[in-house]
């Protein structure tokens, strides 16, 4: 019975802005700046999980090209913990050959 109630709730919601404002509360909410930084994180998992099988590295090789430690490379490939921004950049640039983009919206 929850399931219907669910879809009755996301009737009339037209984009997906919408829906993240319905399902996380408006940008700068406590719930949705949760949500926003676990989404950035698991993209930031993906990319580097997808650049380190490109340059078909272990972890640990990676982890000793880049200067860092291996639970560190693991941590951030399963969305964990929190990124220090100079060791990743070192990560994708010094480790993988890959430039960094950053943009702020």
């Amino acid at each position: 019975m929850k399931r219907m109630n669910e879809m009755e709730d996301y009737k009339g919601i037209s984009d997906f802005d919408e829906l993240l404002n319905m399902k996380y509360g408006e940008i700068g909410t406590q719930k949705r700046n949760v949500f926003e930084e676990k989404s950035h994180m698991f993209i930031i998992s993906e990319m580097l999980k997808q650049a380190r099988g490109e340059a078909n590295m272990t972890q640990e090789q990676l982890a000793e090209k880049a200067g860092t430690k291996k639970s560190y490379i693991s941590k951030l490939e399963n969305a964990k913990g929190n990124i220090n921004l100079s060791t990743l950049i070192r990560i994708f640039e010094t480790g993988l050959g890959r430039r960094i983009g950053l943009t702020f919206l």
